[in-house]
Order: structure tokens, then sequence, then C-alpha cells
């Protein structure tokens, strides 16, 4: 098959499209949850009970688990992926990559119903014509009979999927949001584009190389009549895609905006009767306003995804968030176009003034780009193709728009906010440079081609060296250190990574060289103080945890971690205490429940503790330490069957356990079943003899 063929095939464009997706990313299967995913998804009881999206009023309180109501889509998809095969990652990380291909293959349509949009397929410069007329194609040498729209659409896909700044998209499992919300964007526009050409009469999707209108009927007949049922379907598919997208992510806000610049940059008509159709979209832009009506959370944190465990610059004002993002939106085009020392963590510098010289240069930069994007439209009068161009340069613009404005976002640059960005970013680049080359001679349209293939198998390469860096938290947050070698946040990641290894001694060391950067990160100091639990030094655990306390009083988890501790040092009072805050600091906090369950059971009093226990339980129905707490205080006051039902549901979720085993065998014994007793007693000596060797 020749390079021109092969230009214009549609079946050979989404395979190989949907093959690179898959090749760069086939070594992230295996990626362990990392960062704040352990907090949105491994411990979040909304991922896993369904009741919750049933019935979302029962998550209030729950905010510490991320914005439940604003991105109630996403959330339910991990609560699918939790349903199907639980804390397994391969089943999450298939579902990032298949959205993640999805996304490349709606780029690809997305251009090639633009080049058969009234403005491009029969430019204002030219009559129209009708079916059967020649007429001028756009591009030159190789792009001849209007095969440039196969082809920008073909390495615009490519570029996209395989471009190294998706990783923090896809391979990051939390960061679905970005990506899912940018599929239903570009859904709605690609259904809105065919719902448009379909009420011009346009013949679909036939050939990805064709730029003429198809069959434009002079007068209106029965089989335009005939079409109105499927182009209402399009249009409200297209509406559910945008309340979709709204549900998943915020920066969905800017989706009416782009289609209603889309429609004016593209389509001809009546303005009224256009404007008539883009009031539905644009009444969707109240969903996420309304929706944030009773947040009790900082509208940055919200927008940002921000967890407890997550790096920052801290308190941010609006004016110097805005001067920040003027410098890093120049960032993110760097990295669009050399994406090298990519990094989960930037150590960014935070600008207070517009008159840093790099605060003046990068604005005078982004506004002489956005100029050249208004330059660029005018021009599109007499060369069409630059009309692409400027709406792929207003598109970067509007869509990064929510993340990188005035609402300050404790993370001022995140890879991932280049997710939809890119789009048009890509789009402008491919168009000009295959417009600037194939319009010279048939040679250089080839060299073009070739030149393209290269950049996009290098990305590619980009993309899969990038993801091995995903494969261990370890090796992660090495390069975080190695790369941002002053932020306190990738020690305390290491720190923690060697921790659930086991190995104290380097977590510790790591947890100190956070301190040395930040000494006051209550993180660090929390994280310390359970290195020091777990040796032993009890006195060094109180220390860290009081120091949590005197920056933060109100801090729930020091407040539980230092009630910990001194129960373990033989303080009830002081114990019972601190969980008290706790519980009452944060009441979706279900270890400082139980750990209150524990200390009231201490005392004698339980009642209160089943109560705490049982709230524990409602909170995280798979918290293991409440269902055996409970069947303790029933094993001690001879509930027998009461104490069976809840040690038989913790030995479902911990088999290994031989002490629960042990429990269930006397339980047993008691209601005189001695087969069934026999057969736990013998189920925990397996369990301790497999243990000593």
């Amino acid at each position: 098959m020749s390079l021109k063929n092969l230009l214009t095939n549609l079946p050979f464009h989404l395979a190989l499209i949907a093959l690179l997706g898959l090749l760069a990313y086939s070594n992230t299967f295996d990626v362990p949850f990392q960062w704040d995913e352990e907090h949105f998804i491994v411990e979040n009881p909304i991922v896993k009970d369904p009741g919750y999206f049933i019935e979302p009023s029962k998550a209030k309180g729950f905010e510490q688990y991320g914005a439940f109501k604003n991105r109630y889509i996403g959330y339910l998809t991990f609560a699918l992926n939790y349903k199907i095969h639980g804390l397994d990652v391969t089943g999450y990380h298939i579902f990032n990559l298949a959205v993640h291909i999805l996304n490349a293959l709606l780029v690809y349509f997305l251009v090639v119903l633009t080049m058969r949009t009234p403005f491009l397929s029969n430019p204002p410069s030219s009559p129209l014509k009708l079916r059967g007329d020649s007429r001028r194609p756009m591009g030159g040498g190789l792009f001849t009979g209007g095969q440039e729209g196969g082809t920008i659409a073909l390495f615009s896909a490519l570029l996209f999927v395989s471009h190294p700044i998706q990783t923090e998209a896809v391979t990051y499992i939390f960061q679905r949001f970005a990506s899912l919300a940018a599929f239903f964007y570009l859904l709605s526009l690609v259904l809105y584009v065919k719902w448009r050409l379909s009420s011009l009469g346009h013949s679909g999707l036939s050939s990805p190389c064709h730029s003429g209108l198809s069959g434009i009927s002079l007068r209106k007949d029965s089989r335009q009549a005939g079409m109105t049922a499927r182009q209402s379907i399009l249009y409200l598919l297209s509406l559910l895609s945008a309340l979709l997208a709204m549900k998943t992510k915020e920066n969905a806000f800017t989706l009416p905006v782009m289609i209603a610049l889309y429609e004016f940059f593209f389509f001809r008509g009546p303005i009224k009767r256009r404007a008539l159709y883009l009031i539905p979209f644009i009444l969707t832009m109240l969903i996420i306003p309304l929706t944030l009506i009773g947040v009790d959370k900082p509208l940055g944190e919200i927008i940002g995804g921000v967890g407890p465990a997550m790096g920052g610059s801290g308190k941010i004002s609006r004016w110097d968030y805005l001067f920040t993002q003027f410098s890093v939106v120049v960032t993110y085009i760097r990295l669009l176009l050399l994406p090298v020392n990519q990094n989960i963590d930037y150590d960014y510098p935070v600008f207070r003034t517009f008159f840093n010289p790099q605060v003046v240069l990068s604005f005078l930069f982004l506004l002489s780009v956005f100029c050249l994007g208004a330059y660029l439209l005018y021009r599109s009068l007499l060369k069409p193709h630059l009309r692409l161009v400027s709406f792929g340069i207003f598109w970067f613009f509007i869509t990064l728009s929510v993340e990188s404005s005035i609402i300050p976002i404790p993370m001022v640059i995140d890879e991932y906010r280049l997710y939809l960005p890119s789009v048009g970013f890509l789009l402008g680049v491919i168009v000009i440079f295959l417009f600037s080359m194939s319009s010279r001679n048939r040679k250089s349209a080839k060299i073009a081609v070739t030149a393209l293939s290269l950049i996009i198998y290098l990305f590619s390469m980009g993309a899969y060296v990038r993801n091995k860096v995903w494969e261990s938290r370890i090796s992660l947050w090495e390069d975080v250190v190695i790369k941002s070698p002053q932020k306190a946040i990738g020690y305390i990641m290491l720190g923690y990574a060697y921790a659930s290894l086991g190995d104290a001694d380097k977590s510790i060391a790591y947890y100190q060289d956070a301190l040395k950067r930040e000494p006051y990160s209550q993180t660090a100091h929390n994280l310390l103080g359970l290195a020091y639990y777990d040796r032993g030094r009890i006195d060094k655990a109180i220390g860290h945890y009081q120091v949590v306390l005197m920056l933060n009083p109100n801090s729930a988890v020091a407040h539980n971690n230092l009630g910990t501790a001194y129960r373990r040092a033989g303080l009830p009072e002081k114990a019972l205490e601190h969980f008290q805050n706790a519980s009452r600091l944060n009441p979706a906090f279900a270890e400082a429940h139980c750990n209150l369950g524990m200390a009231l059971s201490d005392r004698g009093m339980v009642d209160e503790a089943i109560e705490h226990y049982r709230i524990a339980l409602k909170i995280k129905p798979d918290f293991i330490e409440a269902l055996i707490g409970i069947g303790n205080i029933h094993f001690r006051e001879g509930n027998i069957d009461e104490a069976l039902r809840h040690y038989t549901a913790a030995v479902g979720l911990q088999p290994g356990n031989a002490l629960l085993h042990d429990n269930l065998g006397v339980l047993y014994l008691k209601k005189g079943f001695t087969d069934k007793a026999e057969e736990y007693f013998m189920k925990a000596k397996t369990i301790k003899d497999s243990s000593k060797k």
C-alpha cells in the first residue's frame, strides 16, 4: 500500500492509533497505587459502598475524600472498578488506557469532521460548489484532493496518544478525572459537529480525506425530513455528554464556551438560530457552581484534587497565583514541544509581583501567542487552514483557564492539567507544520510525514520510559527527589514507601531529611511519630505528635495518633481524651471511632464502645479492627452468637489471623459444635506453624 493510500485509510488509522497507545502504556498495568491514591481510592468508603451513589446525601461529611458531588461520574467508575476486581490495579489501568485511546480516536474524528464544516469545505473566498464540481484543494504536493484532512487527523491523534506529557493523566490512576472529563468533553463536541453537519445534509464519516459537502439539498424533501429523529438523537447525546463532563471534573465548565466558539468558527447561518442551538449548552455551566454550594472546602483544593499528603505552595493569593501561572503556562508550552525533565511534583517558584522579569516576559509571550491566534483568524479568510491553527490556540488557553487563572490551587503546576489543552496545541502545530511543508512540493510533503513519524516514535518511547518511573513508589519518589531536591514532599513519600516495606531506618532517615527542608511539615512529624511508635520509641513518637498539635490544634490525625501512643504508654485517660477530640474534629474518621471504642471498652463502657465501633463500620464496612473489637466485647459478655457473627466477618477479611480462628473454635465449642471447633483450632495451628517456618 502506497504512502498516499495509507494517509487516507480509515481502518488503518484507527488501528494504528490504538496500537500506539497500547504499546506506549504496555508497562503500566502493574503500577501500584501512588501518592494520595491510598487515601482517595484504597481507604475511601465512597468507592467501596454503592449506596453512596444511590443516595449521595449519605456522603455528607466525607469531603476529605474529595469533591464527591462534583466528580460523581469519576468516582462511580472507581466504584465499578472496586466492585469488579477490588484493589487489583490492573483493572484500573486498563480502564484508564481505554479512555485515553478513545480520546485519541475522538481527536481524530473531530479533525475529520472539522475539515467537512462549511468554512473549510467551502471557504468564503470561493463560491459554494455543489457535489461533482472540482475545487482547489487546501494543501498541495502529496496532499491533494482534500487528503490533508485525514493526514492532519491521523498525526494529531498519534501525537496526542503518544505524548509523554499525558502519562500523569493516564498512569496515575486517580487523575482519571482529567482523561474521563476530556472523553465526555470531546464526545460532546464531536456529536455536536455531527449534528450540525447532519442538519446541512452531510453524509457523515464515509472517508477521512473527503473535504467537500456531500449532497446539499436545495429544497426540503422527504429525505431531509426523515433525518429529524437522527438529528435530535445526536443533539441530545451531545448535551448528555456535556452534563456527564460537568459531573466528572470542574474544567468541563469551559465546554459550552468551546462549542460556541466552534459554531462561529466553522459554521454559517442566522445568528439568532445558532444562538438558540447553544442555549441548552450554556445553561449547563450552572451545574458546577450549583454543585459547589454547601461544599465546605476551598475551590482551589476541589479543582486541584488536593489530598492530605499532597505538597504544594500552601496559602497563595489569587493575584500571586495568576502571576505565577503566566510563567507556568510558558513551561507547559515548553513541555508540549520538548517533554524532558518531567516531574510529578515540580519545585516551582511563586511570584508575588507582576513586575518580576520572568512574569513580564511570560505575559508578553502569551499575549503575543493569543494575538497570533486572533491574527490567524483574520488571515483565515484567505487561507482557510489558518483557522484551524487559530482555533487550536484559543482551545489551549480556554481549556487551561479554569486551572491556570485566578483560582489558587496549592499545586501551582501539574502535568495532568495539559491533557485536554494539548488537543488544541497539537492540532495547531500539526497544521502549521504540514501546510508549510506540503505547500512546496511532493518531496517536502514526504519529508514532513517522515519527520512527524520520527517525532511520534520518539514521543511514544519517551512515554514508555516515563512510565517506568511509575513502576514503584520508590522509583517515582526517587525521581522527584533528584529533580526537586529542596522540596520536603519527595523525602516524605520516599520515607512512606520504605515504611510500607518495613524498613524503619530508611523511613526515619527520609522523614528527617524532609524536616530539614520543611521544619513545620505536619505530615513529616506525623509520619516520623508513627515510625518511632513502630520502633517502640513511644516518647519520641509523642514528641512529634505534640509538635503537630502545636502547629495545628485541630489536627484529627495527630489527636488520634497521640491517643494511640498514650494508650500504649499506659495513660488511658489521656488516650481517651485525644480519641474523643479526633472523632469530634472529624466525624468521618473511622480509625478515631475505632480507637475510641477500644478506649471505652478498656474502661468497661461497653454500650458506648459498641456504638463507636458501629460508627467506624458504617464509614468503613471492611474495617476489620472494628469487627474484632465488637466481637471481643460480645466474647467477654458471653453473647456467643453476636461474637460468632463478627468474628466470622473478620476472618473472611483476614483469613490468616490465627487468634480469630482460635476464638471461633472456643465459641463453637461453647455451643457444642465440636467438629466445627476442631476445624477452626486446626486452621489456627496451621497458620501458627507456617509462620514459624
